[in-house]
């Protein structure tokens, strides 16, 4: 007991809770004062470092800067805090140990507005919607879901090749295709066409638009002029808000079109597919659950969808590339095809563990060029501390895959492709494998990852054993010289470009007997 002022008895308990929130507060103050500053680029007054960046290529600028700063660079855009973490090391220790608070996704403006972020979980708040979405997405594309998807990869890989034989000018239509295919069958059961299927152009369409904008640095230029959005259509400048609507209308197409076929097609709910079954499921749903249920549903088919697209079409891509700058490359692969399966029959995926410089490939076109080199953003959902560096809650964080990936002491000459890097002296694989940070870390790494693995390999393995790519010709014979160009955006996906697609000569004469 004690005598307060005007000497009535008081008690100790009545000033402890402000002895203890003072004493919590002198600990946070010294704690901070402990803590050091992040590193990174000097800021202006209210901007920032939004003028700093490349708005294009943003991870270039991030990369500059690691050279200067180290593995953590901080940055301000407006007054939102951005760390790009530049090392595998401390991208695991972050994202992978302490997923629990590095698990969120920032607000974007543009992923909203281009509506984006109701329709793909990819974009949403870790919270309990967006657990249900990614668990609904698990249970197809678990790694032993996906064997059933095999017969069909097959199938759709020697389709593939039949058209680049047939129609090599469309070459990214059919990579499109053959990509979007396991999504598409494993979702609703829907089959492409082997060309110009609608479905396979929408979504060709709206990830053109759509993903060129939905980057923190795009995000931060919209909150920064928001009236972009509110042009009139003959105004100068109106181009954003006509894409946005644009982006928003066909994603809403892609999202409600296998529930609308389901309505109208009663036998869809007896064929295969996750969203036939989760309509089942559906029904089993208490009412205050359906709408939620239904949501996390659509979300999940439509990040499947759009997954399998994007990221395996565009891999495939930058395969092609490379094949066609590195011949030695290709003539490697199409020897080691020919010595260990021989040139009567296609590579299956029991022929993997026998192919390693196909393998080693693989892992090249992951690295070399990086689809996703900024990753998909991350947010702080508390404060945390790293190495003495103190991380507000809400901080952005963006793992610089292409920092990693350009790593000249891990990867030496990183420009170049080399898919040796990834054997030992004895031609086994080594056991470094970019499939480790290419498709992302901690809870929100891409949960189709297997099976767009899968995908990839089938489709470099196909093309190696019976297609060459070369430079394309000009009337005089001559090589057509062409710089690679990429759609700027959150993926990095590879332009069209000039080359040459024939069948190696055992396939032209024995078409038949391989298909």
């Amino acid at each position: 007991m004690y005598f307060s002022a005007d000497g009535r008895p008081g008690h100790l308990l009545a000033v402890l809770p402000l002895s203890v929130v003072v004493i919590i507060a002198l600990k946070r103050f010294i704690k901070n004062r402990q803590n050091k500053p992040l590193p990174g680029p000097a800021q202006l007054p209210l901007l920032g470092n939004v003028l700093s960046i490349d708005t294009k290529e943003p991870w270039l600028s991030y990369t500059d800067w690691h050279a200067a700063y180290g593995h953590l660079v901080f940055v301000r855009l407006l007054g939102q805090g951005v760390i790009s973490i530049n090392s595998q090391r401390v991208a695991e220790a972050l994202l992978d140990k302490r997923s629990d608070i590095y698990s969120d996704r920032p607000y974007l403006a543009t992923v909203q507005q281009f509506g984006w972020s109701a329709i793909t979980f990819a974009f949403a708040g870790y919270g309990d919607e967006w657990r249900l979405s990614r668990r609904l997405f698990h249970q197809d594309f678990r790694p032993n879901s996906i064997l059933k998807l095999r017969p069909m990869q097959m199938r759709r890989a020697r389709e593939m090749i039949i058209n680049l034989i047939d129609d090599p000018q469309h070459y990214h239509h059919h990579f499109a295709t053959f990509a979007s295919s396991v999504g598409m069958s494993t979702m609703y059961d829907y089959h492409p066409s082997a060309r110009d299927d609608p479905l396979v152009r929408m979504l060709e369409d709206t990830v053109t638009v759509g993903i060129e904008m939905t980057t923190p640095e795009n995000a931060t230029l919209l909150q920064l002029f928001p009236f972009l959005l509110k042009l009139p259509d003959w105004c100068w400048g109106s181009s954003i808000k006509r894409a946005a609507q644009t982006s928003t209308d066909t994603m809403n197409q892609i999202r409600n079109l296998p529930f609308q076929s389901s309505q109208q097609h009663t036998s869809f709910l007896g064929q295969s597919s996750m969203v036939a079954d989760g309509l089942q499921k559906l029904e089993m749903q208490n009412e205050a659950s359906k709408p939620m249920f239904e949501i996390a549903l659509k979300n999940a088919v439509v990040a499947a969808v759009m997954g399998s697209y994007e990221t395996s079409s565009s891999t495939l891509m930058v395969f092609a590339l490379a094949m066609v700058l590195f011949p030695d490359v290709q003539k490697r692969a199409q020897a080691e095809i020919d010595s260990v399966i021989g040139r009567d029959r296609l590579p299956t995926f029991e022929d993997r563990a026998s192919l390693p410089y196909i393998e080693a490939i693989l892992r090249e076109t992951f690295r070399w060029q990086p689809i996703l080199p900024l990753g998909v953003p991350h947010a702080t959902s508390s404060n945390d501390t790293y190495e003495g560096h103190f991380i507000p809650k809400g901080t952005t964080v963006l793992c610089n895959t292409w920092a990693i990936s350009r790593d000249e002491n891990r990867y030496p000459d990183a420009s170049c492709f080399m898919p040796e890097r990834f054997l030992d002296a004895n031609g086994a694989l080594t056991n470094d494998d970019p499939a480790g940070y290419v498709f992302g870390l901690g809870r929100r790494a891409c949960p189709g990852r297997h099976a767009g693995d899968a995908s990839v390999w089938l489709g470099i393995a196909t093309m190696s054993a019976t297609v060459d790519f070369s430079h394309a010709k000009d009337d005089q014979g001559k090589a057509i010289d062409f710089t690679p160009q990429f759609n700027p955006g959150l993926v990095r996906s590879l332009i069209n470009f000039p080359c040459s697609i024939s069948p190696r000569s055992h396939v032209h004469s024995g078409l038949a007997d391989l298909f």
